[in-house]
């Protein structure tokens, strides 16, 4: 079976990294695209081999009454995601979300609700974690390679040149580095560490809005105990460049991960007991591969929408 989807958006993400990425998974293609704008959903279809004999559209119910469409790929504005998310699972089209999956509680629980009631697979996008590095150092640390987990400490950031980016505004997000950069962050700490240390019991937070004053985070710096008493700390911000880092350290050694958050899979990793060696890989075309074989496969997909609502739980309490 080939799954056809259609890419909501056409923004970076979507250009850059998605599309190219569903040409790379066997069992999916790129069928059509919704743009508010029909000529930059042509252009993207075209450049991108979009195959519905007319893929491009300004208007998504449109989209979705076409039968040969069989799931959407949403990579809109985050306040967006969830009219679209429920109005594809109405129509019975199974729905991949970019992060963060919502912009409140009650917005993910109604995207879950949908698709539970049309029968059809919600999935959410944390590419890193198929980057190759990431996961073969998921399932070492699961298995004792540093020992009991003690701590673990997660930096991204990025420097903007000012507070032009739809994030920074309240009309279209909720948050700003945090739903860039820090939401993949608080999904990679619960990802590696609770399988070993359970859930999250207690966060805390500390938030900067200092340089430009608008109503978003710029910086953001946020502490987590697990249950099993385990710590994490995270800093994500949009107002300077550092080496990407994600370090975990347990009581028998530790591992550090340096630039390997990102779109490309690539960056270096190494434990107290040397170079931990991976082949890079794209980790777009991991998550889509997941979702798609979600698809196929009757099965749950790796990130559903239980897990995305969890992370704007946490993303919700950061600026409470």
């Amino acid at each position: 079976m080939t799954v056809n989807f259609a890419l909501l958006g056409t923004g970076r993400i979507a250009e850059d990294q998605l599309a190219p990425a569903i040409a790379e998974v066997e069992g999916a293609e790129l069928w059509s695209v919704l743009s508010r704008d029909e000529a930059r959903a042509l252009s993207l279809a075209r450049r991108h081999g979009a195959r519905a004999p007319s893929p491009a559209f300004t208007d998504l119910e449109s989209l979705l009454a076409d039968s040969a469409l069989h799931g959407v790929i949403i990579a809109t504005p985050d306040k967006m995601h969830a009219d679209q998310a429920v109005a594809a699972a109405r129509a019975g089209k199974h729905v991949f979300t970019e992060k963060p999956m919502a912009a409140s509680v009650a917005e993910a629980e109604r995207m879950i609700e949908a698709a539970d009631r049309g029968a059809v697979k919600l999935g959410v996008a944390y590419h890193m974690r198929w980057h190759a590095g990431h996961r073969r150092l998921a399932r070492a640390v699961r298995e004792g390679l540093i020992g009991e987990i003690r701590h673990a400490r997660i930096q991204w950031s990025f420097h903007a040149a000012d507070a032009s980016n739809w994030r920074a505004a309240t009309e279209f997000g909720r948050w700003w580095g945090l739903a860039g950069v820090g939401t993949h962050c608080i999904d990679q700490l619960r990802w590696i560490l609770r399988p070993r240390c359970g859930e999250v019991v207690e966060q805390k937070s500390l938030i900067s809005r200092s340089v430009w004053e608008g109503p978003h985070d710029e910086t953001a710096v946020l502490s987590f105990r697990f249950a099993s008493g385990a710590t994490a700390e995270l800093c994500s911000s949009v107002l300077f460049d550092a080496p990407k880092r994600f370090e975990i350290y347990g009581s028998g050694g530790y591992a550090v991960c340096e630039d390997t958050l990102g779109p490309d899979g690539k960056g270096r990793i190494w434990t107290h007991a040397g170079e931990f060696p991976f082949q890079p890989e794209n980790p777009y075309a991991g998550e889509i591969r997941d979702f798609t074989e979600a698809i196929v496969q009757g099965r749950a997909p790796e990130v559903p929408g239980e897990e995305g609502l969890e992370n704007i739980k946490h993303m919700l309490a950061a600026i409470s």
